[in-house]
C-alpha cells in the first residue's frame, strides 16, 4: 500500500479508471454479442439495428480513450464484412 499522499491519490484514481474502462468494454462486448446473435440466425435487419447501436458505442468507447480509435474502425468494418455477407 501506498505511503506517499500522491501515491495514495494516484491509486484512487487508477481503481476509477478501471473501473470505467471496464464498464465501457463490458459494453462493447455485449452490444457485439447482440450482433453476432442476429447474424447467425440469418435475420438481416434485426443484425443492422444491432449493428448501428454496436458502433455508436464503439465510437463513444473511442471518444472516451478506452478503445483505441483505428481499434473501433477494424471493429465496425469487419463486423459490416460479416452483415454484407448475410445477402
Amino acid at each position: 500500500m501506498a505511503n506517499i499522499k500522491s501515491a495514495i491519490k494516484r491509486a484512487k484514481q487508477a481503481a476509477v479508471s478501471h473501473a470505467r474502462n471496464k464498464a465501457g468494454k463490458s459494453r462493447c462486448l455485449t452490444a457485439r454479442k447482440k450482433v453476432l446473435a442476429a447474424i447467425e440466425s440469418g435475420n438481416k435487419e434485426e443484425a443492422l439495428k444491432a449493428f448501428s447501436a454496436y458502433t455508436s458505442v464503439l465510437d463513444k468507447t473511442a471518444k472516451k480513450g478506452i478503445l483505441c480509435k483505428n481499434n473501433a474502425s477494424r471493429k465496425k468494418s469487419r463486423m459490416a464484412t460479416a452483415i454484407k455477407k448475410l445477402g
